[in-house]
Parts: structure tokens; C-alpha cells; sequence
């Protein structure tokens, strides 16, 4: 059975619009402490500024130790006294044995566990600025003072 000319143009219409949102967006950028994130698989954002990172960069850069179970889905991030449990495909996980919803549920791209950033931000206490303008997040971890804000000693 042969697609009609509405549904090929309708087809059309949406790849022309989908191809044109992809040209004209920058990639996402993140630092963390003010240093770029290097991963072989770069952020993806969504339309609704939500920001997915792959795990295992983001929290190297934090100093977390990652842990994935490839055969189960299962990945645990140590990071000091604090432990985030979370499966691939799935919005339930603890942190240190309580239980935590998670708004979007981690995905693999390319073999990387993807995670929403604020994610991270909840369960570590860091703190995310990100500005649309320049498509950049800048992740600061709790007493780390950024370059140029530093207080004027005697």
C-alpha cells in the first residue's frame, strides 16, 4: 500500500523542520569547577532545557567512583558518604537506601549511560547555571570559589 501525497508531504514538512532545529542549535557545553567536560559522547538537550550528560565523565570530574552492571542496567555512583543507585530505563533509584523518583529515566547512548544533570545536582549538592544563550552549563561543587569572585585577603 502506497503512502498518499498528504502523508509524504506531512513526512516532509517534519524532517525539513527537524533538519533546520538541528543546523541552526549550538551543542551544549559543560565545566564543571570551571574546567570543560570531556566525553566521547557529547550532552544532548531537549526543547524544555533539560540537559543529559553521559554519567561516567560527569562524575570522574566530581571525583565519584561509577560502577555499571552492563548485563542488568544498574549503575551506582559513590561519591564520599553519599550513593545514588539508578537503573538505564527506569525513574525509581535511591540515594544512600532512600527511596528517589527521578523526573526522566537514564538512557544509553552509544554504549554511555545518559543522565539529566539536575539528577547529579540532587544527590551530590552541587549547583547548575544554565545559560540558553550560549547553550553552556556550569557545574560548581560546593566550596570551590570561581576565578575572579575569590575575596580580597589583607
Amino acid at each position: 500500500h502506497r503512502p498518499n501525497w498528504i502523508t509524504l508531504s506531512v513526512t516532509a514538512a517534519l524532517a525539513l523542520a527537524a533538519s533546520l532545529t538541528m543546523a541552526f542549535s549550538r551543542p551544549v557545553e559543560v565545566s564543571v569547577d570551571g574546567q570543560r567536560l570531556i566525553s566521547d559522547v557529547p550532552p544532548v538537550s531537549t526543547t524544555h532545557d533539560r540537559v543529559y550528560v553521559a554519567l561516567r565523565p560527569l562524575d570522574d570530574a566530581l571525583g565519584a567512583l561509577t560502577r555499571y552492571d552492563e548485563q542488568s542496567g544498574r549503575v551506582a555512583v559513590i561519591r564520599g558518604d553519599q550513593t545514588l543507585r539508578l537503573r538505564v530505563g527506569d525513574t525509581h533509584a535511591t540515594l544512600n537506601g532512600m527511596p528517589m523518583t527521578l523526573k526522566h529515566a537514564p538512557f544509553r547512548v552509544r554504549g554511555r549511560v545518559m543522565v539529566n544533570i539536575r539528577t547529579i545536582a540532587r544527590a551530590f549538592g552541587v549547583h547548575l547555571k544554565f545559560d540558553k544563550r550560549t547553550a553552556h552549563v556550569d557545574v560548581q561543587t560546593p566550596g570551590v570559589i570561581e576565578a575572579g569572585t575569590q575575596p580580597d585577603t589583607p
